[in-house]
């Protein structure tokens, strides 16, 4: 399928632009990512917030600048929970953004994810797996772990794109981002960001950020997916996982500085 390449500027308007205006983010993410999470939130300048309560979610995500749902330790609390915020959200004109985590491999989330497709996200980020199994294309992979390239899943992200009305990203060793008509290609990163945890689950988080932004929504959604891939291909140079972190953090930190407007 013929994808664009996304243009190599924007990763650093991306970044510019979550730090000039450091949106909220309401991360209702999973329990082993949360501190990675809020840190590469933080790194970037938005402001992270990880709120679980069912009532206290719900009023949150109303002021919040954006709402990320990742199911990666879901239970049926937390399922309460996360609805309650996204109908809040709705209400409120918040955006959100969702990772269906392990969806296809497991029941509970598979209907549940599938429940929350009709509830308006405007942004879905997950593996090649987890994108054709939410568009019924598939079963899912194994668990967390993609059994799919991500060239492989572009039609079925776009068909959930059309079905949906969201921006869809699939991403692996290149990521595809589309709005079910455009659908942009972004490469880089690194073998070491599948080595270490909360790679992916930090994306949608950032992707989550990216959709508060102004402008188009599919260029600022690949540029989150192109902000990650080049602040890990910088972080990986030389290293093992145990230095990655740290050295991703700082590359992520760097960014923002890398245009003026």
């Amino acid at each position: 399928m013929q994808a664009d390449l996304l243009s190599p500027a924007q990763s650093a308007h991306t970044a510019y632009f979550l730090h000039q205006h450091s949106p909220l983010v309401h991360c209702m993410t999973n329990d082993v990512v949360q501190t990675f999470t809020a840190n590469v939130l933080l790194a970037l300048g938005a402001s992270p917030a990880m709120v679980i309560d069912a009532g206290e979610a719900a009023q949150f995500s109303s002021i919040a600048s954006a709402l990320l749902i990742n199911v990666g330790t879901l239970t049926q609390p937390r399922a309460q929970a996360m609805r309650a915020a996204v109908e809040s959200a709705n209400r409120a004109g918040t955006p959100w953004a969702l990772d269906p985590v392990a969806v296809g491999a497991l029941t509970l989330r598979t209907d549940f994810c599938r429940e929350l497709v009709q509830m308006a996200p405007v942004a879905i980020r997950g593996n090649a797996s987890e994108i054709m199994a939410l568009a019924g294309e598939s079963q899912g992979g194994r668990g967390v772990d993609t059994t799919d390239t991500a060239a492989t899943a572009i039609p079925a992200a776009q068909k959930l794109a059309r079905e949906s009305g969201a921006i869809v990203a699939v991403t692996g060793e290149v990521d595809y981002i589309t709005d079910g008509e455009r659908t942009l290609a972004v490469n880089g990163g690194s073998p070491l960001m599948t080595r270490v945890v909360g790679t992916g689950c930090a994306l949608s988080a950032v992707v989550a950020a990216s959709c508060a932004l102004p402008g188009d929504r599919l260029l600022n959604v690949a540029g989150a997916c192109a902000v990650m891939k080049l602040a890990g291909q910088r972080a990986a140079q030389g290293r093992g996982p145990g230095s990655f972190v740290p050295a991703f953090l700082d590359a992520l930190y760097a960014m923002h500085g890398e245009v003026k407007a």
